[in-house]
């Protein structure tokens, strides 16, 4: 296509609003699922066989992050304040967004009856998305932030973000000396021992078919908080953990 600048510019925009739009609606109504019933694996699988729909960018989880998704979402906003408009679904977007992020706090908080003061979570995935050392508004930091601050010890492991994430909270002199309560492991079990919960944040391959046998002699108790839905709750059930995932029901040994 051949347009002028400023078309150019607006399907840019346009696109990568249009992409996060179905990631927060599918977070939605994962939500929903979660509360009324239905899971939202099926959900997804049978909207996405309509064609009008598609499969693409209707994986629910914690949220996106990145560059692109929220930068863009909120320069489209702003351009329709300039000339006078409401973004009431640009607006609400990056609001689902950034709710979701909290998905595993809550969950971690429901289950723990409250903060996790003196506990060590285990942490799977640190970039936003697989494939990349990328950490910008990524909602792994979220939930590290949280646990940091609630009194947590935090294990980690990421296959390439790990650097960064060192970088940025070498900085953040607010949440005092994390030598001992900020670990980084440099293999996906290493950061298991010890924790009495793993959370998931990326779906990095090498965390979809772990050794969950050895991971359940690793963690003081068998439990995971999976952000990106990467296991079966049949699989869950057979090793007897206990599960919780996004808008599906949990599973209990």
């Amino acid at each position: 296509m051949l347009t002028d600048l400023r078309t150019a510019e607006m399907i840019k925009y346009a696109s990568n609003a249009f992409l996060a739009t179905k990631i927060s609606f599918i977070n939605e109504m994962a939500n929903l699922c979660e509360l009324k019933g239905g899971d939202i694996n099926d959900v997804r699988q049978g909207i996405g066989h309509d064609q009008r729909i598609g499969f693409q960018f209707l994986f629910p989880g914690v949220g996106y992050g990145g560059s692109c998704f929220p930068k863009d979402i909120r320069a489209l906003a702003q351009m329709e304040r300039e000339v006078g408009m409401e973004p009431r679904m640009l607006d609400a977007i990056d609001e689902i967004n950034t709710a979701q992020k909290q998905t595993l706090i809550d969950k971690i908080e429901k289950h723990f009856g409250g903060l996790p003061k003196g506990k060590t979570i285990a942490v799977w995935g640190l970039a936003f998305k697989p494939r990349t050392d990328d950490i910008r508004e990524a909602p792994a930091l979220v939930l590290i932030d949280y646990l940091l601050n609630s009194g947590a010890r935090v294990q980690c492991h990421d296959p390439e973000a790990m650097p960064n994430v060192k970088r940025e909270y070498a900085l953040r002199k607010d949440l005092g000396n994390l030598d001992q309560r900020l670990i980084f492991a440099d293999h996906p079990l290493d950061c298991l021992e010890g924790a009495h919960a793993l959370a998931i944040n990326t779906e990095w391959n090498v965390f979809r078919n772990p050794d969950f046998d050895q991971m359940k002699k690793l963690l003081t108790a068998p439990l995971i908080f999976d952000g990106r839905n990467l296991y079966s709750a049949e699989t869950m059930r057979e090793y007897g953990f206990t599960y919780h995932s996004i808008g599906r029901a949990p599973v209990k040994p």
